[in-house]
């Protein structure tokens, strides 16, 4: 079952037993969507842009932090129901469009178990996600049109080639992407497993550790952290996570 959780005035979480997706309200009276979930999601996605006021067609951005299928699965059946654009980092573009095979990631021994059952959850699901165009190519430095306020997008590579992180400054918020994951309590925060690059991955962490402006961070797994991010990041010891 899905659970719906407002984490600031304009920010739901939609959670999902793996890969939570966020929707965001637009000052145009659209909405916006960080990931989308496993691959049969958009039916639970647009049930839950509808109780927060909602219709499909006021979908319009659809942001893809990376090409794994627990956040890309369900972009495609979105764009078929609602128009949305899809905006994803530049180098994980051509996985998410089918025109390349992803890397594969390179798994620690903690890692393995998780990923192997994982992977065959997935299998008995139905597979991987429909490919879908990527209208935007995002890279570092860019900004995006439409939110209600500024949202720079980073370039967070080592879980993915092509990852992207969008920081929102005015509401000290992070979407990090599968960098940083935490603890079903968002007390704890942890690198993300299944990286391509560990040590660029654990860069990344760090760089958004780093980060003044971030007070809440809504994580695609465990809970969103919500008001005490700076501790929970200072805490953290992403060099030592998975081993």
């Amino acid at each position: 079952m899905d659970t719906l959780t407002r984490i600031t005035p304009t920010v739901w979480q939609l959670a999902f037993p793996v890969g939570h997706v966020y929707a965001v309200a637009l000052p145009d009276d659209g909405f916006a969507l960080v990931d989308t979930g496993v691959p049969g999601s958009a039916p639970a996605v647009l049930d839950a842009l509808a109780r927060i006021g909602g219709r499909s067609g006021q979908l319009r951005q659809i942001v893809l932090t990376h090409s794994h299928a627990d956040h890309t699965g369900s972009a495609a059946d979105l764009v078929a129901a609602t128009g949305a654009r899809v905006l994803a980092g530049a180098l994980d573009a051509p996985y998410i469009r089918g025109a390349a095979p992803e890397p594969p990631p390179v798994l620690t021994p903690a890692e393995r178990p998780l990923h192997e059952r994982i992977t065959a959850d997935f299998a008995a699901a139905g597979g991987p996600p429909r490919p879908v165009e990527v209208d935007v190519e995002l890279r570092e430095g860019d900004t995006l049109d439409g939110w209600p306020e500024p949202v720079r997008v980073l370039h967070v590579p080592g879980h993915t080639p092509g990852g992207i992180a969008l920081h929102l400054p005015g509401s000290r918020l992070l979407f990090p992407g599968d960098v940083i994951g935490a603890d079903p309590a968002g007390d704890r925060v942890v690198l993300g497993p299944f990286n391509v690059a560990r040590e660029v991955a654990v860069a990344s962490f760090r760089r958004l550790a780093a980060l003044d402006d971030v007070e809440t961070v809504c994580v695609p797994h465990g809970g969103p952290v919500v008001g005490r991010a700076r501790e929970a990041l200072a805490a953290a010891t992403p060099e030592t996570d998975w081993l």
